[in-house]
């Protein structure tokens, strides 16, 4: 299969979208979203969305979807703050965090039961995210508490969030930040393309994988979960993948679309 420009020519069972840069940019639905979200919907198929992005909430995406257009309950969200807190209620229960985050992602675990320190010599593991507070102060923590032993774990390995005009660096570098410094390597990300958000996602829709279509715009993450989980997978242009990335990229996606309108098949 080849990355250039190909459409699907079959409905799926249920669709799994990206949000930033897929479904919307900012304040705005990008092209093809609403008609296409809305006929698949007037169509009986499932459609659930999912974001690497821990600064917002499953309800805050569920409110800006409704508030564009698209009514949406939270329900119907997965973002890798919930995937993080599930992930360390299974490893490890009773943890006490440090966690280099913004408040929704601080809500999220200490709602799931976690104790949220700055006291590196208390701190059992090390949470990184996307941070725009992210100050010296936190690495001088996070340094100290895993060079004391703490774990180091990450919801997300994204490089940049797509913004209107650009983009904002993401939990990479806070990632990159930290191993520099430590001399270590991070003990999990959570978020996509690992198996546990494609196992929150696939838990969420309710559907086998091979009746599902994952959409997203980018390759490394939103496409390689799709491969991973055993999911057809699609590639919008209209995030952080140009069609020379596509084609040049080991990662092959059944479909690659100028937006997700383009999922529909032809009539």
């Amino acid at each position: 299969m080849t990355n250039s420009l190909r459409r699907p020519d079959q409905l799926y069972d249920g669709y799994i979208f990206d949000l930033d840069g897929t479904v919307y940019l900012g304040e705005a639905l990008l092209p093809g979203a609403h008609a296409c979200i809305t006929s698949l919907r007037a169509a009986g198929r499932r459609t659930v969305f999912l974001s690497n992005n821990p600064t917002h909430s499953r309800f805050d995406y569920a409110a800006k979807l409704t508030r564009l257009g698209l009514p949406t309950p939270p329900e119907d969200i997965v973002n890798s703050s919930m995937v993080m807190a599930d992930f360390l209620r299974r490893t490890m229960p009773a943890a006490r965090l440090f966690v280099i985050g913004e408040e929704p992602l601080h809500a999220e675990l200490h709602d799931a039961g976690f104790e949220l320190t700055e006291d590196a010599r208390r701190t059992d593991a090390v949470i990184a995210s996307f941070d725009r507070t992210f100050a010296y102060r936190k690495l001088q923590i996070a340094f100290d508490a895993i060079r004391a032993g703490a774990r180091f774990f990450a919801t997300n390995g994204d490089r940049y969030c797509p913004v209107p005009g650009g983009g904002q660096p993401d939990a990479a570098a806070i990632i990159a930040a930290v191993e520099a410094c430590t001399n270590t390597t991070i003990d999990a990300i959570v978020g996509k393309p690992s198996a546990h958000m494609a196992t929150a996602i696939l838990n969420l829709i309710n559907l086998p994988p091979q009746s599902c279509l994952m959409t997203g715009d980018r390759l490394e993450t939103d496409v390689q979960m799709g491969i991973d989980a055993g999911m057809a997978s699609a590639l919008t242009l209209t995030g952080a993948t140009s069609l020379d990335d596509a084609a040049n990229s080991p990662v092959r996606p059944d479909y690659v679309v100028h937006n997700i309108g383009e999922l529909l098949p032809r009539s």
